[in-house]
């Protein structure tokens, strides 16, 4: 919890006056949006878009002024968390299962600033289940098409075993893969297969990552 505070809160450092900025989904980025509401108390002046309806509420709670992705051309920065970082700065995102409006608010960004503990650093992703967000109809025969690129699809399910709904109306596929070697690729085949809408690999976005290392603040970049 320490780690995950420090990181949220010190990724709050590049946020300026008159910033559009998104705000991502988790339990590290949770730190960077109560963080930001301190500073929009004390006279901040941003807009954020949320990228879940959780995120959207919390930031309204707190006070931060929100816009929608329709109102805006482009963001100056997104932070968000992140379920794996590689040493190649690509990502698994969507353990929480707002992985589409986490990307398309990233694509939208010119700054991608990934907040991550030292837990989430890995020399290759795929330790973590893979999401997929998936169409409901034919679920099961996207899932047999994911199959056939190696893993293990699991439909996620919440605890009374009822199918997980994201935020856009869509199942998640949590994709047991195991070691990705080449995120790039995967990304892309998944994403040709019909009953996908978009998955959990975020490459060539993140602009930094802010992590802890000797029990210290660090950030590292591509």
């Amino acid at each position: 919890m320490v780690e995950k505070q420090a990181v949220g809160e010190k990724a709050t450092e590049f946020v300026k006056d008159d910033m559009i900025v998104g705000l991502g989904t988790g339990s590290t980025v949770y730190y960077t949006i109560l963080k930001l509401g301190e500073r929009v108390k004390n006279g901040l002046r941003i807009q954020g878009v949320p990228t879940s309806k959780e995120t959207e509420k919390l930031a309204r709670q707190i006070g931060i002024p929100l816009v929608t992705l329709e109102d805006v051309n482009k963001l100056d920065l997104a932070i968000d968390g992140a379920d794996e970082v590689d040493n190649q700065f690509a990502l698994i995102k969507g353990g929480g299962g707002a992985l589409l409006r986490e990307k398309m608010i990233a694509k939208a960004s010119e700054q991608f600033i990934v907040v991550a503990d030292s837990t989430k650093l890995v020399q290759t992703l795929g330790a973590f289940p893979l999401p997929v967000e998936v169409v409901r109809f034919g679920w099961e025969m996207t899932a047999k098409h994911m199959r056939d690129l190696g893993c293990v699809p699991r439909l996620r399910l919440l605890e009374d075993h009822t199918p997980f709904i994201t935020d856009n109306g869509n199942y998640i596929i949590d994709c047991h893969f195991q070691e990705i070697k080449r995120p790039h690729e995967l990304e892309v085949a998944l994403n040709m297969i019909p009953g996908v809408v978009e998955n959990g690999l975020f490459n060539h976005m993140t602009s930094r990552v802010i992590t802890i290392r000797n029990q210290q603040v660090h950030m590292i970049t591509p």
